[in-house]
């Protein structure tokens, strides 16, 4: 298992181009399997949760070839199986989107519940609502969970709570259904609208995806299609926090600056300077840092994805800080790792109260999650001394070339050990 040392207190200067969407990626691969011919995905990022769905796909009979680092050419014709290992989907959060997908695609899917990081129950009863309103039966059987339709027939779906991946899922599931399927309480993050652009280029009828009632028109056949994943969000709002927790001076690139607006309205009020161009910004911050109130919310609100790397800055930040988690129940674990820094933080259930210190001290920390990961990293770009960040696999979750990226902006950062094997399970 690899780890990274990171020796602190370089302000990070440069420019840093920011890879495609993860949460978007994950999603792309799966409705992959609903088209009837080749798809070509392009700014692909390179990180261990797409390999873990590209390899999903080969293992269900699908041909995954890599035109470059970045590219990949999908042929999904071959596809003979409907059930996803559970040893293999249980390392993946999205693995249960291949629920959606396998269902739209052969009317019965078999998938274990998903993995991935641990903060908190993962319920996927609003999944399974939506499937159940489509003509779907859902049981739980060896651990798994299987998904079963005659006919799949478009239908009113009201979300009770606001879900990104049962948006997601429902959408996989309905866009080959017969009829109109209307998801109201839809989830608008970014990368749902990636997905509906995608299905939409492959001939599907999606409309309303970025607001909170999202229509779909069933069509009998989807076509092959070459697209590019958006920008990721969460790694550019990372790398903007790593500038301001450092007090450097950094251009993030290869953004969409809107996706970010409230990351940016949030690090201005910690005391950041920011100008934004079109495809990018200039991210700075030279004088004293500010506490403040965070309040995680669904798109477009403040990012919960971003909460542990806000919670980060304000660790050394004037004052007393307050960071509302409005989303997960359980996604302070990893404040215990940051107090051992010198970082003064207090949880209690959902809320986090911060009283700002003026210098985190390194020393030997492990990530509890992907965020939480990247929220130790800037902890230990900013401390004195060296920190050592143990249990990288979830870093590398979703963080595509993270020290060569922070390297080349100053940071001393390096990596030891090998790689996850699943880094490099489907190559050209």
């Amino acid at each position: 298992m690899g780890k990274f040392i990171i020796n602190g207190g370089n302000p990070l200067n440069g420019t840093v181009k920011i890879s495609g969407a993860k949460n978007a990626a994950v999603a792309l691969i799966p409705a992959v399997l609903l088209s009837d011919d080749i798809c070509v995905l392009e700014n692909m990022p390179a990180i261990s949760d797409v390999s873990i769905a590209l390899f999903i796909l080969s293992e269900l009979g699908a041909n995954v070839k890599y035109i470059n680092k970045n590219t990949v050419e999908i042929d999904p014709r071959g596809v003979h199986s409907f059930t996803v290992l559970k040893e293999i989907s249980e390392k993946m959060r999205a693995s249960c989107y291949f629920l959606g997908a396998l269902l739209g695609r052969n009317k019965k899917a078999r998938v274990a519940p998903p993995g991935g990081c641990d903060f908190g129950v993962r319920p996927i009863d609003q999944h399974i609502k939506g499937f159940s309103a489509l003509g779907a039966t859902v049981t739980f059987e060896g651990g798994m969970v299987d998904a079963f339709a005659k006919e799949l027939k478009g239908a009113a779906v009201y979300l009770d709570r606001v879900s990104v991946g049962a948006t997601i899922n429902i959408m996989l599931a309905a866009v080959k259904a017969n009829g109109l399927t209307v998801i109201e309480n839809a989830a608008k993050e970014p990368h749902i609208v990636d997905l509906a652009n995608f299905l939409n280029s492959m001939g599907a009828d999606i409309m309303g995806a970025g607001t909170d009632v999202i229509k779909i028109k069933g069509v009998s056949r989807l076509n092959g299609s070459t697209y590019s994943v958006i920008p990721d969000q969460i790694e550019a709002g990372t790398y903007m926090a790593a500038a301001v927790i450092t007090h450097g001076d950094i251009i993030v690139d290869n953004i969409i600056p809107k996706h970010l607006e409230s990351i940016t309205a949030k690090l201005i009020e910690i005391g950041a300077s920011v100008e934004e161009y079109d495809e990018s910004l200039r991210i700075s911050a030279k004088g004293d840092l500010k506490g403040c109130v965070v309040n995680t919310m669904p798109h477009p609100g403040f990012p919960t994805d971003m909460q542990p790397q806000i919670t980060a800055v304000l660790s050394v930040s004037n004052g007393v800080s307050i960071v509302n988690e409005g989303v997960w129940d359980n996604r302070f674990k990893y404040v215990d790792q940051l107090t051992v820094m010198g970082a003064k933080i207090q949880v209690d259930g959902k809320v986090a109260i911060i009283t700002g210190t003026e210098k985190l001290k390194g020393c030997p920390v492990s990530a509890t999650d992907l965020r939480a990961g990247a929220a130790l990293v800037l902890a230990g770009l900013a401390a004195d001394g060296t920190t050592t960040v143990g249990n990288i696999k979830y870093i590398e979750r979703g963080y595509e070339n993270i020290v060569e990226k922070l390297t080349a902006l100053g940071a001393d950062i390096k990596r030891e050990d090998e790689k996850s094997d699943y880094i490099t399970t489907v190559t050209a």
